[in-house]
C-alpha cells in the first residue's frame, strides 16, 4: 500500500518552452528507502518540492493517504505529515539545538506534555547529548548540525521524511553515520524515506532508485522485500 503516490503529474516552470515532469507516476511505501537520482536541472528537487506540497502540479495527481494533495490543507500535511531534511540545515543559528526542536514541535502543534524532554530523546537517538543540544547551532559541526536537522524533521513523527542532497555538506565518515540514520527510520520505525542525492553513496542504502531523465520517472534499481 502505497503512503504517496504520484499519478501522470505534470509541472512547467513560467516562462519555459516544456514541462520538467511530463506524466511522471511513482508509488512509495512505509518502511523503504528511496533515492531520486538525475543530471541538474533534470526535476529531482522539482519533484520533491510538490511531494512536499510547496508548490502543485500543472496536471496529474499527488495522493497522500488517498487524499490529493491540490484539495487538502498542504500547511496541516507539511505540519504533520511529512518531515523535511535540508542540505543546508535550515537551523535557527543563533538558538541552541533543543530550542530548534521545540519550536518545530509548537509550530506542528504538538500534543506532547513536556516537549523538552520529548525533544532531549529525539536528540539522544541522533547522537547528540544534553550538553550539545545546549549549544548554539552556530556552535555545532555540520554533522552535528544535520543530526539535529533530522530530529527536527521527526519532531511530529510523520510517516514520510524527505530530504534533499542531505549529506551533501558532509565528509565521508559522517555520511555513513547519517546514512544509518535513514536506514533505521525506515526499516526499524517503518517510515517512508525519500532523499534526493548526487552520491552513490547515499543510494546504496536506497531500496529503490528512481531516476529521472527527459521529464520521465524510471525505476533504476529495487530491491525485492
Amino acid at each position: 500500500m502505497d503512503v504517496l503516490a504520484l499519478k501522470d503529474v505534470f509541472y512547467q516552470y513560467e516562462g519555459a518552452n516544456r514541462a520538467v515532469l511530463q506524466g511522471v507516476s511513482a508509488g512509495f511505501e512505509a518502511g523503504r528507502v528511496y533515492t531520486i537520482v538525475g543530471k541538474s536541472g533534470s526535476g529531482k528537487s522539482t519533484m520533491l518540492s510538490l511531494i512536499a506540497g510547496l508548490d502543485v502540479c500543472g496536471g496529474g495527481e499527488i495522493l497522500y493517504g488517498g487524499a490529493d494533495l491540490s484539495r487538502i490543507d498542504r500547511d496541516k500535511y507539511r505540519a504533520k505529515g511529512i518531515g523535511v531534511i535540508f542540505q543546508g540545515f535550515n537551523l535557527i543559528t543563533n538558538a541552541t539545538a533543543i530550542q530548534n526542536i521545540v519550536l518545530s514541535m509548537n509550530i506542528s502543534g504538538s500534543l506532547e506534555r513536556d516537549k523538552k524532554a520529548y525533544a532531549y530523546g529525539l536528540l539522544d537517538q541522533m547522537g547528540i547529548d544534553r550538553e550539545t543540544a545546549e549549544r548554539t547551532i552556530l556552535k555545532l559541526s555540520g554533522g552535528e548540525q544535520q543530526r539535529v536537522g533530522i530530529a527536527r524533521a521527526l519532531a511530529h513523527n510523520p510517516n514520510i521524511i524527505i530530504a534533499d542532497e542531505p549529506t551533501g555538506n558532509l565528509d565521508k565518515e559522517t555520511e555513513a553515520e547519517i546514512l544509518k540514520i535513514f536506514s533505521s527510520l525506515a526499516h526499524e520505525e517503518g517510515k517512508c524515506v525519500i532523499i534526493v542525492t548526487h552520491s552513490t553513496k547515499v543510494s546504496e542504502i536506497a531500496d529503490v532508485i528512481l531516476g529521472i531523465r527527459n521529464g520521465q520517472v524510471s525505476v533504476v534499481r529495487e530491491r525485492t522485500h
